[in-house]
């Protein structure tokens, strides 16, 4: 199916999709750890919760880097 589609199409539509995907996965994994926790992530970042901070910076590398390469390698 994908031998009729150009490359450059391809291509964006996997970007396209594994943006979507990792937003989805962020918003799920920050909710996921807002209800473990049991505090509000807002409230802690406007108080000047570092941890915090880097904490969800963390998560979102450590998502963002694994589902990039899911995708990428997905594109042999």
């Amino acid at each position: 199916m994908t031998d009729h589609i150009d490359p450059i199409i391809l291509n964006f539509l996997y970007v396209l999709f594994g943006g979507i995907l990792t937003l989805g996965f962020m918003r799920t994994g920050c909710k996921l750890l807002s209800h473990l926790m049991d505090f509000n992530i807002q409230e802690q970042l406007k108080d000047g919760n570092i941890a915090v901070g880097l904490v969800i910076m963390g998560m979102f590398i450590g998502i963002g880097t694994a589902l990039g390469l899911v995708i990428g390698l997905g594109l042999n």
